[in-house]
């Protein structure tokens, strides 16, 4: 199989949307993943995908910032593969990509979050060479 890796367009941003859905096992309604992500695409966020064809199979966001003990950074977000893609190596090919576009930014390291039940991305996270930091804490307001 053939596949494409690039930057969405802003104004396509919305084309992620079914599969942040299914992300997030629909804990958040589409309406409100389709206004956060408009919001995000003017903040330093950028969203990378995998197309097969004409089709999204995969998406990851990438939150840009520079940060004191890490320098300029990335923070991949909502990574997921469309079930159907899993278990092929794609989940790996789109990180090297992903590596090779934010080094082109002067990006120094790459941090991300994954939730502690996702036993499966741990384990992807391990072998591409990720070290848990720390823990990550939320307090919704």
């Amino acid at each position: 199989m053939t596949f494409k890796f690039k930057i969405l367009e802003p104004e396509r941003i919305h084309e992620v949307v079914p599969l942040v859905y299914k992300l997030n096992e629909a804990r958040i309604s589409t309406e409100v993943l389709q206004k956060r992500f408009l919001d995000m695409v003017t903040q330093h966020y950028e969203c990378a995908v995998v197309f097969d064809e004409d089709n999204i199979i995969g998406v990851c966001g990438l939150w840009f910032c520079t940060r004191h003990y890490s320098g300029n950074s990335v923070e991949p977000d909502h990574v997921y593969i469309d079930d159907a893609y899993r278990g092929t190596g794609l989940g790996h090919r789109f990180f090297n990509w992903i590596y090779d576009y934010v080094q082109t930014k002067g990006v120094e390291a790459i941090e991300l979050n994954t939730y502690v039940t996702n036993a499966l991305s741990h384990k992807f996270y391990f072998k591409e060479g990720f070290e848990i930091l720390g823990f990550h804490f939320l307090k919704k307001l």
